[in-house]
């Protein structure tokens, strides 16, 4: 589909299959959507959210035209800079907001992750992310430029993960902490475990003793912690050469990117100075989708020591770099909590659980967890204390998000 969009002139924005209704009708609503296409049952669960301008195709359709061998489009025409996605992102104040990305930011993203990963066309990926993610849809485009191959799978358990290494001879896995802790800790057969040569990580940092865990279980594998954004797509890896040494560095930058340490005054940091993690370089995305306030609150004139110049992203995260040009994460300055791999505005989960109608106010925060990274506590003041069912339907209402209460 992205491809195909591409060839036909168009714009697509990939929707998360876990989104809830509301969220999927804000962002069909917001993108202004022509087409949908979906299967029958995330339509019908749509109702009353799909806008009318917007049309509804089955991906079956997608299935009869190449069992029909139908003629292919021509190559695309559009100019680099021209809009080729919008990929949403949630937001601090809860509200999805679409990243924007030029035709020359997928391309070049692809080919710098290639690069730096080594990928050949013998290399097979499992794709275990959610294509909707730009990690997980750069999986598709970086192996596709080195002419590797991806096995894109729905999973329930670990298990399922390590059938399908075995299936199909995957040599790359990408994935996130929790993933990773819950895949050390399944049964892995020698000779499945033996395929793997390249894993990498992205969407929380991975602790040594995950990295101990992890070396010990696929030895044959190379470990890429990487760290990224969307409005940038990725920004620094960590060669595998330097993982033992220095387990907790976000690395250095990846090809066509250039990172600066910066202090509120744009000048640049010096070592172990914490400042402000800036991205400049062609990856940098072109903003937020019919959003001028909130892009021009993290899209801004790169630093007068940059060396492509125009607009950088001014990433809100707090880093360090060391005398080694090594970068090492110190905090974030928004409100986001990072669980899961997944970026959750404890706003929107405020909301979410007020809108039950069971409580009067709400408050969400993330606290250390070894397994997510992060988890969220959600505090209520009730209007009377909810019943077993009352809290199945506050957390049903949450959901992606696991919900246990205490």
């Amino acid at each position: 589909m992205p491809l195909a969009a591409a060839r036909a002139g168009l714009i697509h924005v990939p929707v998360n299959p876990l989104l809830k209704a509301p969220q999927v009708a804000h962002i069909l609503a917001d993108s202004g959507a022509k087409l949908l296409v979906t299967n029958g049952a995330r339509a019908d669960m749509l109702g009353d959210g799909l806008p009318d301008e917007c049309a509804v195709q089955d991906t079956k359709i997608g299935e009869e035209v190449i069992e029909s061998g139908g003629q292919g489009l021509p190559p695309s025409i559009a100019e680099p800079d021209d809009l080729a996605a919008i990929l949403y992102t949630s937001g601090s104040t809860g509200r999805p907001k679409g990243v924007m990305l030029s035709h020359a930011n997928l391309w070049l993203g692809a080919e710098s992750v290639a690069s730096y990963l080594k990928l050949v066309p013998g290399d097979r990926v499992l794709g275990v992310l959610p294509l909707s993610f730009d990690y997980g849809q750069n999986q598709l485009f970086s192996s596709w430029y080195a002419g590797a191959a991806v096995a894109p799978i729905d999973y329930l358990t670990a298990r399922d993960v390590v059938k399908a290494v075995a299936r199909y001879g995957v040599t790359t896995l990408a994935g996130v902490p929790p993933l990773w802790v819950q895949l050390v800790e399944a049964e892995w057969p020698a000779k499945a475990a033996g395929l793997l040569c390249r894993l990498t990580n992205s969407g929380g940092a991975l602790t040594p003793s995950l990295i101990e865990a992890m070396r010990a279980t696929f030895p044959k594998a190379d470990i890429y912690p990487m760290y990224g954004l969307t409005e940038a797509f990725r920004s620094t890896y960590l060669d595998p050469s330097l993982v033992a040494s220095h387990p907790s560095s976000m690395g250095r930058a990846i090809p066509y990117a250039e990172i600066l340490v910066c202090r509120p005054d744009g000048s640049i940091a010096a070592d172990d100075e914490p400042g402000e993690l800036v991205h400049c370089g062609p990856l940098v995305a072109q903003g937020y989708w019919q959003d001028k306030e909130r892009t021009a609150q993290r899209f801004k004139p790169a630093p007068s020591a940059s060396r492509y110049g125009g607009t950088a992203v001014w990433s809100g995260d707090t880093v360090r770099r060391d005398a080694e040009d090594l970068l090492y994460f110190v905090g974030r300055d928004d409100a986001m909590i990072k669980t899961a791999g997944n970026r959750v505005s404890p706003t929107e989960v405020e909301d979410v659980a007020i809108a039950s109608g069971l409580i009067y106010e709400a408050v969400a925060f993330g606290v250390p967890d070894d397994r997510l990274g992060a988890a969220i506590i959600l505090i209520v003041r009730g209007k009377a204390v909810p019943d077993e069912e009352g809290w199945q339907h506050i957390c049903g209402r949450i959901s992606p998000i696991s919900c246990s209460r205490r």
